[in-house]
């Protein structure tokens, strides 16, 4: 009785495929690793700009609810402000802040107010090319405030 070709060619087809499921497993671990490092990368990119302007705006509404006057307020605020960016590696030129008062006066920030600080800043992602302007568009923005009452007896001395 003669074989049928059929299973001459499941078996012909069964021994090529000897060696290859660590290749596939390699190539399919490298495809799956490579996003997954690159998503932790960006998190906590993304997680170091976030916890720096919060800890900007927390620590600038801070010094300067308690400063004695305005001056001191200013000085402290911006030395403060600055060691915040240094410590978080966050890029100075992509930090935004903004102080308002309330209730507005004239004079922010004034006795008796609550001065609120408003950080913005920008994460650049990891590994991206300024070519064409990408880094720009991938930029992911944060924001953080924070509010700080200032004495009543603020400024008077």
């Amino acid at each position: 009785m003669r074989r049928s070709n059929r299973s001459e060619t499941s078996e012909s087809l069964l021994d090529d495929e000897a060696g290859s499921a660590a290749l596939e497993f390699i190539v399919a671990g490298v495809l799956l690793l490579v996003p997954l490092v690159y998503l932790v990368l960006v998190l906590g990119a993304v997680q170091e700009q976030t916890l720096g302007a919060e800890a900007a705006a927390r620590h600038t509404a801070r010094v300067i609810g308690q400063a004695p006057d305005a001056r001191a307020a200013a000085e402290r605020g911006d030395a403060v402000l600055a060691g915040v960016i240094r410590e978080y590696g966050m890029d100075e030129s992509a930090v935004d802040v903004a102080i308002s008062c309330r209730p507005t006066a004239a004079e922010c920030p004034g006795a008796g107010a609550t001065v609120i600080v408003t950080v913005r800043a920008e994460v650049t992602l990891p590994l991206m090319p300024p070519i064409f302007g990408l880094d720009e568009l991938a930029a992911i923005p944060v924001e953080a405030q924070a509010a700080q009452k200032v004495s009543r007896l603020w400024g008077s001395e």
